[in-house]
């Protein structure tokens, strides 16, 4: 092999590191740019700190939103109107509302009426539904103008 093809190969894998390096930078870059409240707290303790509740609405009054409206997202402005009808969120293509966020699982949360109530259940998801800034694990009532967040995407129940 002559000197300049062994040169330019050597240029060649140095290249081909170079763009291994900034791939990996900038996914990295993608992944720190999350939320800060996505992002988990930095705690010295060793236990972890109890998850803030959930507002919950007082017993006998009921809170009867009548939409659902997108107010940050790619979606934002959207209004889905509460009819009764189950709404699911999520990537998937069959969901009610589709998120396409990386944030987002396929079948994320799910919003029903209970009891003349609406609630909001996180469906497993791996990043979880945040309902004003607190993680749910459980089914939620939502009450009026608190938002609920999926991935990168928040609603808002409004009358």
């Amino acid at each position: 092999m002559s000197e300049l093809a062994l040169t330019l190969l050597r240029f060649a894998f140095l290249g081909l590191l170079w763009v291994f390096v900034l791939i990996t930078v900038w996914a990295l870059r993608r992944d720190l740019r999350m939320p800060a409240d996505v992002r988990p707290e930095r705690t010295t303790r060793t236990r972890a700190p109890k998850p803030a509740k959930p507002p919950r609405v007082p017993r006998g009054k009921k809170v009867k939103g009548t939409r659902l409206v997108i107010t940050e997202g790619p979606l934002t402005g959207t209004e889905i109107p509460l009819d009764g009808a189950q709404i699911t969120l999520g990537r998937a293509p069959d969901s009610t509302i589709v998120v396409d966020d990386d944030y987002a699982s396929s079948r994320h949360a799910r919003i029903y009426e209970s009891e003349g109530v609406w609630m909001v259940e996180d469906l497993g998801s791996t990043n979880g539904t945040w309902l004003a800034r607190a993680r749910i694990t459980t089914p939620a009532v939502i009450p009026l103008n608190i938002s609920i967040r999926v991935g990168r995407t928040t609603l808002q129940m409004q009358k």
